[in-house]
């Protein structure tokens, strides 16, 4: 099976009220490595987190020196360049993190709640390979994870049956799932290793025939960065596609019970997911436009619900908070 489809419905399985998926996210700090699927687990202060805002909050606004005291001119409380600083602060705005104050001539924001800084607890990170016969850069890719420890836990996803030459080319602490797509069954092969995300890392930059480039990795850029990526997956999830125009992907009888409910791209034509983007249109030989008469799935449901319908409906996700509850405390001081 093609990596996307394998990775869609292990998504659709790992999904539940009390967690938060996403996937393909940026998962280094100073190379280049991407997570294919993380799992966030919520912590104490996540029901603050969800009030806030269902976006992504821009990692440099709550980096930024912006909180619930005085307003602080833009270009001041921000560390990069002005016009970067200002788009933040605009989509911060947008988003109910700052609200906007003048003074004078410029610009001034205030944060309008302290960012709930435990509001996940862990952070699972899984490399999907279906196909281990094929294994890429995969050896290097679960090194860069296990030795920089940016996750709680690191697992591989696969859909071979996986023998003991397998385990033995693997970093020890990676733990080893056999998924099947189809049915959705999962085998734990071997458990994951804790890591450790609150220590610092080394982080494999670039390999070559002889040497390896290396950076050591402090635990506040870990800190920073995990923030980010579970900002990221709480913002963006893992449904980033909109089900294609056409009936032979409508939800329904034809296809798998849990992959219906989840809304994935399952085409009836083709017998299996599919890329819409790349797989899907008016040249496909099984294209059918969606009719007017197909208001409804097979459980009376509506077919045209949207992803993030489905992901409030399966998830810890929110899609419309009340949002957070500001008062004045004190002259300087606001909650």
């Amino acid at each position: 099976m093609q990596e996307f489809a394998f990775e869609l419905a292990l998504c659709a399985h790992l999904e539940g009220p009390d967690r938060v998926v996403g996937r393909q996210l940026g998962a280094a700090v100073n190379g280049r490595r991407v997570a294919d699927v993380c799992l966030v687990e919520p912590g104490p202060e996540f029901d603050r987190r969800v009030a806030i805002t269902p976006h992504t909050i821009p990692p440099l606004a709550i980096e930024s020196d912006v909180g619930p005291g005085t307003a602080r001119p833009v270009t001041e409380a921000f560390d990069c360049h002005p016009d970067r600083a200002r788009a933040v602060a605009e989509r911060a705005v947008e988003l109910g993190f700052f609200e906007r104050e003048r003074e004078g001539a410029s610009t001034a924001v205030r944060g309008t709640v302290r960012y709930p800084e435990e509001w996940f607890d862990s952070l699972v990170g899984i490399e999907n390979k279906p196909d281990l016969d094929r294994p890429g850069d995969l050896r290097d890719q679960l090194r860069i994870d296990a030795s920089l420890g940016l996750f709680d836990e690191v697992v591989l996803a696969t859909e071979t049956y996986v023998t003991g030459a397998h385990l033995n080319r693997l970093p020890d602490p990676v733990g080893v799932w056999r998924f099947d797509p189809g049915t959705g069954e999962r085998e734990v092969v071997r458990e994951p290793e804790p890591l450790d995300p609150d220590g610092p890392g080394i982080e494999l930059l670039d390999r070559q025939p002889g040497r390896a480039e290396v950076r050591p990795v402090t635990a506040a850029e870990k800190r920073r960065q995990r923030r980010r990526v579970a900002e990221r997956a709480y913002g963006k999830g893992w449904r980033t596609y909109d089900l294609p125009d056409c009936e032979q992907c409508a939800p329904g009888d034809a296809q798998p019970a849990e992959l219906a409910d989840a809304r994935l791209p399952w085409c009836a034509w083709n017998d299996g997911l599919v890329r819409p983007v790349a797989d899907c249109g008016p040249t496909c030989p099984g294209y059918e436009p969606v009719g007017s008469d197909s208001d409804e799935d097979a459980d009376g449901a509506p077919s045209s619900e949207g992803s993030e319908a489905a992901r409030a409906r399966r998830s810890a996700w929110e899609p419309d908070p009340a949002g957070v509850d500001r008062r004045q405390a004190g002259i300087d001081r606001f909650l």
